[in-house]
């Protein structure tokens, strides 16, 4: 018997990184997501129902697939995704070659998507637009909270106050103790809510309905609310917690190619 407990035909351990891999590839999105400005808030209202419904405008901005990261190289499968311009005077010199090995043009903005396999990496150079998302589908919107400055605890963490009378003057917002003396080890416990910076923090909202798509002028309506102040950046992906979409894994992906690979053909 192998001390180390090693071999070819021993189950996976479950505290190695491949089956934690494993474990979560199930949850892991077919394709990859794009990268958005938040528009601002509007509603639709549907005469036949008379309801109004709050929604975000989301528009794609030049939105390209920059590079791929692959489980042989890097550990996991995922997409990297690009929006926006720059100049190449305010980019560095390590962007600027990462830009030129690749092919593509210079961009502001770069997140990656993760994916399940391979079958979800779009090629490099290739254009992603609005028609990505379908009308009906569910998705999940990641963003930077709006920054609100130092807020106190009521604001923060929703503390109730103290009492508005019986002794109790100029500290009804105040908080009270912040923890025991001897029975906690006379400390402060880390984690413990008290004021202090608010927002400027990344969030996730789950299950936001796709309510219209404009593929000409790369606009995704959403409903409800999306994380971040307007003309903020917001990664949008297909949800997790909803059924797959039924489309193919080249809907909403241009296949443009690389800008070298564009020179060359010239030539």
């Amino acid at each position: 018997m192998d001390r180390f407990n090693n071999g070819p035909d021993l189950p996976v351990l479950g505290s190695s990184k491949k089956a934690a891999f494993e474990r979560r590839e199930p949850m892991l999105p077919h394709r990859t997501g794009a990268l958005v400005i938040k528009k601002g808030m509007t509603a639709m209202y549907d005469p036949v129902t008379a309801k109004r419904t709050p929604c975000t405008v989301l528009q794609l901005d030049r939105c390209q697939v920059i590079s791929h990261k692959r489980r042989e190289i890097h550990g996991y499968w995922a997409v990297q995704v690009g929006c926006g311009t720059k100049e190449a005077r305010n980019v560095t010199r390590p962007e600027r070659g990462h830009y030129a090995a690749q092919g593509v043009p210079l961009k502001r903005h770069l997140a990656e998507f993760r994916v399940k396999n391979a079958d979800g990496l779009p090629e490099v150079g290739s254009v992603i637009t609005a028609d990505l998302f379908q009308e009906g589908q569910y998705i999940d919107a990641r963003g930077i909270t709006r920054g609100m400055g130092f807020a106190g605890g009521m604001k923060r963490w929703g503390w109730g106050g103290q009492p508005a009378s019986h002794g109790t003057s100029l500290t009804h917002r105040a908080m009270g103790s912040a923890g025991a003396s001897q029975g906690s080890g006379s400390r402060v416990h880390p984690g413990k809510h008290m004021p202090g910076r608010m927002g400027g923090e990344g969030h996730t909202v789950q299950c936001l309905k796709v309510l219209k798509v404009d593929k000409e002028n790369g606009i995704v309506v959403v409903n409800g609310a999306v994380p971040g102040p307007k003309k903020s950046i917001v990664k949008i992906q297909d949800a997790i917690k909803k059924p797959w979409p039924e489309v193919g894994l080249t809907i909403g992906v241009s296949t443009m190619g690389s800008t070298s690979e564009a020179l060359e053909a010239r030539v």
